[in-house]
């Protein structure tokens, strides 16, 4: 049987095979690793901060040289001018969201971003105020909601609607969002939803939701901070109003990277209310300084400030890697990761007496990216520390929960099964 079926073996000979025949395997060398000890780490963190490519300090070092050698003519003189600089973002940045290049902005941060939409999106009126979420959506969104409900006057505990996994489980089920969103159609503003849960790695099915929104008349905004560049896309094709990002994490753009946003083209020649700045007036005639506000016929409409082109060079560093490995193979090679340390994590638990290790995140490919989180009782900090002492990098969330994200641009099949030997002998220690 070859490593090329979906047949898997608990082996370091079979995960070395896996590797060799691993068609992305050179991009890893694209990558910057932590160290541990004398040896390369195991980062299994691109969930919080994806790695550094090499090429970044080189991109950055090239905006920096320009800074040196015209000052503020870099916005229009050199190799690459500022002023036009995002637009080589764009085109990378159309594949992997699944958007028109018109449709996308690089700006600001996730946060910053999220409330700049709502300001333009949630519009409030009468009973028709209700924003529908998922329950124990990312900090960041919860407090973004809150203060936008506030914003309008209006008490985020009878506003903001949730929804939950039931009693006993702990994912959400779609046909549950699906009737919410029927049950308050009548007061119903807007859906936010985040596209794949940051604590249980749950990855919704956006299109029906989206539908199910417009059906209600509510618009919709998706968060999809673990979505980009983990993820195959369809922003403009499943119908939604809008959408935000980060690029830190999947994306490898450096910590603090600048975020982007999605606002559908139907929007673009609309009277939209919106947050205005002078880098988002029209291109054309943005230096003759005027009165009056006329936005850039596109996403960039949006736009307030003047950009960084150090936070430019980063994001673009990582985007040209993407755009040359293609979303489709990383795809498939995450969903043979993520498959191969579901496999050794089953191996695992018919091994020690009594399930010692319960996976969040649903097994069906279709709903889930890179990340695995391990719901480990009673031990998981234990066992956390012991797995960084080894120099593998996963992440700790209370209570009991390990996550981790074999990343198909950088991770290895044998760094999967080293991860379960390790995790395997941490719990047989702990039990003891």
């Amino acid at each position: 049987m070859t490593a090329t079926t979906t047949h898997f073996e608990n082996s370091w000979e079979f995960a070395r095979q896996l590797d060799q025949e691993d068609e992305l395997k050179y991009f890893r060398e694209r990558f910057k690793i932590p160290s541990h000890g004398h040896e390369h780490a195991t980062y299994f963190l691109g969930n919080s901060l994806g790695l550094q490519p090499r090429s970044t300090e080189l991109y950055i070092s090239r905006i920096l040289e320009d800074w040196e050698r015209y000052g503020v003519e870099a916005f229009f003189m050199g190799a690459d001018p500022w002023l036009e600089y995002h637009d080589k973002l764009t085109g990378p940045l159309t594949e992997i969201v699944g958007a028109k290049s018109s449709e996308i902005v690089v700006m600001n941060q996730l946060t910053v971003n999220l409330h700049l939409l709502m300001s333009s999106f949630y519009r409030p009126v009468g009973k028709k105020n209700k924003i529908l979420c998922e329950a124990k959506a990312f900090p960041s969104d919860q407090y973004m909601l809150e203060s936008q409900c506030r914003i309008h006057g209006l008490d985020p505990e009878s506003t903001i609607i949730e929804v939950s996994p039931r009693k006993g489980e702990d994912l959400i089920r779609m046909e549950d969002i699906l009737q919410k969103i029927e049950d308050h159609k009548d007061e119903l503003a807007i859906v936010l939803w985040g596209g794949l849960n940051y604590y249980t790695g749950q990855y919704f099915d956006i299109a029906p939701i989206s539908k199910a929104a417009h059906k209600a008349d509510a618009l919709i905004g998706v968060d999809f901070a673990h979505g980009a560049g983990n993820l195959p896309l369809q922003l403009h094709d499943w119908d939604l109003d809008f959408a935000c990002w980060c690029s830190y994490k999947y994306l490898n753009s450096g910590p603090g990277a600048i975020g982007a946003a999605f606002i559908h083209e139907r929007y673009h020649n609309r009277v939209v209310n919106r947050m205005a700045g002078w880098w988002g007036y029209r291109k054309e005639t943005r230096f003759k300084m005027e009165k009056g506000f006329i936005p850039v016929n596109s996403a960039e409409g949006w736009q307030l400030s003047t950009p960084s082109p150090i936070l430019y060079a980063s994001h673009l560093a990582a985007l040209e890697i993407f755009e040359e490995a293609g979303m489709e193979k990383l795809r498939s090679k995450s969903v043979r990761l993520t498959g191969f340390l579901q496999f050794l994590l089953d191996e695992i638990n018919r091994k020690i007496p009594d399930e010692r290790i319960r996976v969040l995140t649903p097994r069906e490919i279709e709903w889930k990216g890179c990340q695995l989180s391990m719901l480990v009782p009673g031990k998981g900090r234990k066992i956390y520390d012991s797995l960084m002492r080894e120099g593998i990098f996963v992440d700790w969330r209370e209570p009991d929960v390990i996550r981790l994200a074999p990343v198909p641009l950088y991770n290895r099949f044998d760094e999967v099964w080293r991860f379960a030997k390790e995790l395997e002998e941490a719990l047989n220690s702990v039990t003891r």
